[in-house]
């Protein structure tokens, strides 16, 4: 059974087609270090097996000092535009919670280093992990009433819990960058979903912190409590069950937390749907397992992850579950279009991460503890080891320097 919103109707009844609004481009990028968890946890003297299977971590990436969100952003937003994307985006949403001015947007930065037309409202999103959803959301918004404008959403974070802390096994560094237009050529979100917000404190990091505070046990508790919660809803609006998803997508803080949540709806399965939900939901983490948590990016990591990984056929429906502590959270879907893949950058993602360094646990500590200046002074840095091309070059009478060095 299938629920009409009035518009929908209207526009069924007067045989006008319905305006198909979705992900039409998926871009990934990642800085070039990461560290092995297996040595990290010996380093720590803990049980490799924590970190591997208890946590569901392999790698985790670390920036450079001349990397931080807006780069991350813009880094990954370069492979999917072109001269036609150029033209048509008209709206750049910036998810972050890693956000580094008070006032100005991270997206405006974000905007003139990719070159994007005058013409185009910028903003930047903050509510947690669940940011960037909220801006696809927005988008969404935005496309219907303009269908012939894109709208890039940019999902960019640096996750730091500090050295030897239990979070520590949790950071990560990365972001996605989203096209959504009309016609999209990857997915087709569907209209439906079901959304809560509540006042708790699972998780936080005040303005005066460099790192984030976090109630890990209470934390999990209310991820799954929001799930159940907005699953519930979700079924009850649209009359769909378990039996109609191909897989479902979690936000990932780590990768053995979305699989909590699967669990507590398998048995809603047969046997067969149940084994499909599980080997799709592995196939989501692999990307993760490499990168780390990277907050509002991390749901559409696991998407991409997923649809990179595995070929899925046209017309599969895709769950996405996004939590953002504080706490808000969503469930929604998309439909998967003909010759998704044909859109993808699988070899450039490939590549990304077979150029990567791994560092020694000791230079990891050494370069998560290398920071910007906060008293007002300028500093000029050392960009020729940074292999993407935008870059953080230093700072300057208070404003952060950035080069583009396809430019």
């Amino acid at each position: 059974m299938k629920l009409f919103t009035y518009y929908q109707y209207e526009k069924v009844r007067k045989g006008e087609r319905e305006l198909k609004i979705g992900i039409d481009k998926i871009g990934f990028y990642t800085p070039q270090y990461y560290v092995d968890m297996n040595k990290l946890a010996v380093a720590r003297n803990v049980e490799p097996e924590k970190f591997t299977i208890g946590i569901g971590q392999d790698e985790m990436a670390v920036a450079p000092i001349t990397q931080d969100p807006v780069t991350l952003a813009a880094n990954a937003a370069l492979q999917i535009l072109d001269d036609e994307a150029r033209e048509k985006i008209d709206f750049v949403m910036f998810g972050t919670e890693s956000g580094i001015d008070h006032s100005k947007s991270a997206g405006v930065y974000v905007h003139q280093l990719l070159g994007l037309k005058p013409n185009a409202r910028t903003i930047e999103l903050k509510q947690a992990c669940y940011g960037a959803t909220a801006a696809i959301q927005l988008a969404k918004g935005h496309i219907a009433l303009n269908p012939e404008s894109k709208v890039l959403v940019l999902a960019s974070d640096i996750a730091r819990y500090g050295i030897n802390t239990p979070g520590e096994v949790t950071q990560g560094a990365g972001a996605v960058a989203l096209i959504i237009s009309a016609d999209p050529r990857i997915m087709v979100l569907d209209d439906a979903s079901a959304y809560l917000t509540k006042d708790i404190m699972d998780f936080w990091r005040p303005t005066y912190s460099d790192v984030a505070f976090v109630d890990g046990k209470y934390s999990n508790e209310q991820y799954l409590e929001f799930f159940g919660h907005v699953w519930d809803e979700y079924k009850e609006k649209t009359g769909l069950t378990i039996a109609d998803f191909e897989a479902i997508c979690y936000h990932l803080p780590y990768t053995k937390m979305g699989l909590k949540a699967l669990r507590t709806i398998l048995d809603e399965g047969s046997v067969d749907v149940q084994e499909r939900l599980k080997e799709n939901y592995q196939i989501s983490t692999l990307y993760s397992r490499k990168v780390g948590n990277i907050y509002t990016a991390s749901l559409y990591l696991s998407l991409l992850s997923l649809l990179e990984q595995k070929e899925l056929e046209a017309g599969s429906r895709i769950g996405l579950f996004s939590y953002g502590s504080g706490a808000v959270g969503e469930f929604f879907s998309g439909i998967l279009q003909p010759n998704y893949r044909d859109f993808l950058k699988i070899d450039h993602h490939t590549n990304l991460f077979n150029n990567r360094t791994e560092l020694s646990v000791s230079k990891y500590e050494e370069i998560f503890e290398e920071s910007l200046p906060t008293d007002g002074s300028s500093v000029d840095l050392d960009t020729t080891n940074d292999p993407a091309p935008i870059c953080l070059t230093g700072i300057k009478e208070h404003m952060r320097q950035y080069t583009n060095k396809n430019k």
